[in-house]
């Protein structure tokens, strides 16, 4: 039985190091899955024999425990590997409610100075509301966390210092002053983010694109050392360029342009990164059938093999156990 045992390891802490070191591009390969299941096919047939071999009620059933560790095992991480998505970061605005297949509704924290703190709250079907925050939070095949990234607070103004309404036609929020940068350009060999808003009132389109202080350091003028930059350019409501409608406003600092002030303010705020996982419930059942078959079978005494066995198989707690010898 030692193949059946080596396999039955090897399939376990496969599925162990999935979820100890989540997202590896390793785990979605189609020959690092076959050879998963190829290990199942080895533990069954060895199983196979040793079970036919064994004399002893209790060592049949540290066989069949195995060999059952391998298949659950062997079932969580294949089916994660095969079927699960790639890894995947869910971009949310302020308060919107984020409506995620098999995972469930992830609600997205109110905008506010300290929002890069703030937890993302998954609500599913049938289960207690959790937090995620920056730290690991298993939720059934998937491992979640909150990761930070830049976006941006706009705010519009006319000339004479009123201020004026913002709205997002292609945003998923749209009367959020909050750009989420989502989209990404190549400017000068430097990659990006980008997002644009309008002002109905004055019939404009803005287009906002993001530096960091780096880049505005290397690129801008007017930036002083550690201050990220929102270039702004304005357009017409047919988006068409406007004459000396370009403006930096940089620290958050207002700009004018087209016609209006504008202020970009770069800010963090959290969204998600899901990464797939085998079942945790599943890897570790497996794990103790795998630890207490392997137990039973090797020590001799009675005793100790009913011990186990009472533990990983409660139905198998009538199999008399024969003397040790």
């Amino acid at each position: 039985m030692s193949a059946a045992a080596a396999a039955a390891l090897a399939i376990v802490a496969a599925a162990v190091a999935e979820i100890l070191v989540p997202g590896q591009a390793l785990y979605h390969a189609g020959w690092f899955n076959v050879l998963l299941l190829a290990l199942v096919a080895v533990c069954f047939i060895s199983a196979r024999g040793a079970y036919r071999r064994a004399q002893p009620a209790s060592t049949r059933a540290a066989v069949l425990a195995i060999a059952a560790a391998a298949a659950i095992a062997g079932v969580a991480a294949t089916t994660s590997g095969l079927f699960a998505p790639d890894n995947q970061t869910l971009i949310g605005a302020p308060g919107q409610r984020l409506r995620v297949e098999s995972l469930g509704v992830l609600v997205f924290p109110l905008a506010s100075a300290e929002s890069a703190e703030q937890s993302v709250t998954l609500e599913r079907p049938l289960h207690a509301a959790v937090t995620i925050g920056a730290r690991r939070r298993e939720a059934g095949n998937f491992i979640l966390r909150t990761v930070s990234r830049s976006v941006v607070f706009v705010e519009a103004r006319d000339l004479r210092g009123n201020r004026l309404t913002v709205t997002q036609p292609s945003g998923t929020a749209f009367l959020s002053p909050v750009l989420l940068m989502e989209h990404r350009q190549t400017i000068a060999g430097l990659d990006v983010p980008y997002d644009s808003f309008n002002v109905p009132a004055m019939r404009r389109v803005v287009k906002a694109i993001l530096f960091t202080p780096a880049q505005a350091a290397m690129m801008l003028h007017g930036t002083q050392p550690g201050e990220s930059a929102v270039l702004f350019a304005v357009d017409d409501e047919k988006e068409r360029p406007l004459p000396h409608a370009i403006a930096l406003s940089a620290g958050g600092r207002a700009a004018g342009a087209g016609g209006l002030s504008l202020r970009g303010s770069v800010e963090t705020y959290p969204a998600v990164e899901v990464v797939a996982a085998p079942n945790l419930l599943a890897t570790i059942a497996a794990a103790l059938l795998a630890i207490g078959g392997i137990v039973a079978s090797i020590q001799r005494p009675a005793t100790i093999a009913r011990t186990f066995l009472r533990t990983i198989l409660p139905w198998e707690t009538s199999i008399p156990l024969g003397r040790s010898t």
